[in-house]
């Protein structure tokens, strides 16, 4: 069938294209994309070189499935995991599934472009109006949501949240500095808040962004300022906070590669410094930040595990625990796709998503 879809040709430049995608084989679903979140790491991906769909943050209704696909039917509502596990590699058996080995994809020439076999990114491609995946991508939607508060799930929200219950199973009572209050950081927020965190300081040099954070759960806002190299004088703020001490944990979310060891000027001797922005640069690191006995560790997605992780997050939506529908600052339709990331790069939302109307 014919899709409309978001394709970069990989040296920068992106446009709305008439794509066809192919019926699902074996193990294969194809899912109508209704909501695509729009996110820094689709940024990134606009210059990796390659032709290909975009997006990785996707929630739809099931239309078709290949052959052996068990556990999701047509008219199943979905949202798409981008970390996709094979349940049977080294990782997947030590249930590290968001580091498996031998993911599952759906074979190069599902989607073509003018007769061109192309790649869907992060073996998903979401901003389409429709795209096929591996059975093991799709997670079944089971509480009243809206497609737009569902996608955001499949990336920045369970990035945030898996990290705080996850990785760095911060306890009740403890202190938290948040460096970067955009999507992911207000998604370590709300995980904060959840976890019963008694001091929640988000750092931002955005005092919109502060304000966001205040409302999802920070209980102080230190305003950071551009010039301060390394942060560490809102470190020094935070430390004024926490007693003189420094927080017990504090998670970097700015995607600023200068700023990926700024964590450990947060935290106290002995306490967490966690660096979600996945930098991939070389960056010089003081190692006297590490003094002394603290721990830096630098997760992938929130260590999903998404047949777990998802229902919980979609549980904690339903009861009034998790905020989604804030998160959306706006949508836009497809056509607008270049509205969405001049303003997620201005720094304009918490959360743009693109929303697709149903055929």
């Amino acid at each position: 069938m014919q899709a409309r879809a978001v394709v970069t040709d990989g040296k920068g430049a992106y446009s709305v294209e008439t794509v066809e995608v192919g019926d699902p084989e074996a193990g294969e679903v194809l899912v109508e994309i209704r909501a695509s979140g729009v996110c820094h790491t689709d940024d990134k991906f606009l210059t990796r070189g390659k032709v290909q769909v975009l997006g990785h943050e996707g929630a739809g209704v099931v239309r078709a499935i290949g052959p052996g696909v068990t556990h999701v039917k047509p008219g199943d509502r979905v949202l798409l995991n981008w970390a996709i596990p094979c349940g049977d590699c080294f990782q997947c058996r030590r249930s590290a599934e968001n580091l498996c080995e031998n993911p599952p994809e759906v074979p190069l020439g599902r989607i073509r472009l003018g007769g061109r076999a192309i790649p869907a990114a992060f073996r998903l491609g979401t901003m389409s109006t429709c795209t096929v995946v591996p059975e093991a991508a799709a997670v079944r939607i089971d509480v009243e949501i809206p497609f737009a508060s569902a996608c955001i799930l499949g990336c920045g929200v369970m990035t945030g949240f898996g990290t705080v219950h996850n990785v760095a199973r911060v306890p009740s009572g403890a202190s938290a500095a948040v460096i970067g209050t955009g999507g992911v950081g207000l998604s370590v927020i709300q995980g904060l808040r959840i976890a019963g965190a008694a001091a929640i300081i988000g750092v931002d040099v955005n005092p919109d962004r502060l304000e966001m954070a205040r409302a999802f759960g920070a209980t102080h806002a230190v305003l950071a300022d551009r010039k301060d190299e390394g942060l560490l004088q809102a470190a020094g703020q935070v430390k004024g906070i926490t007693g003189g001490r420094g927080a017990d944990y504090a998670f970097e979310c700015t995607s600023v590669p200068a700023l990926c060891a700024a964590p450990l000027s947060f935290v106290r001797n002995g306490g967490t410094a966690v660096q979600l922005s996945g930098t991939e640069q070389p960056v010089t690191v003081n190692m006297e930040l590490f003094e002394w006995d603290k721990v830096y560790i630098n997760p992938l997605y929130g260590r999903c595990r998404p047949q777990v992780d998802m229902p919980l997050l979609l549980r904690h939506y339903r009861e009034g625990r998790l905020k989604l529908d804030e998160m959306i600052t706006r949508t836009y339709p497809l056509d607008r796709v270049r509205d969405a990331f001049e303003d997620m790069l201005s720094g304009r939302n918490a959360k743009g998503v693109l929303v697709m109307n149903p055929h």
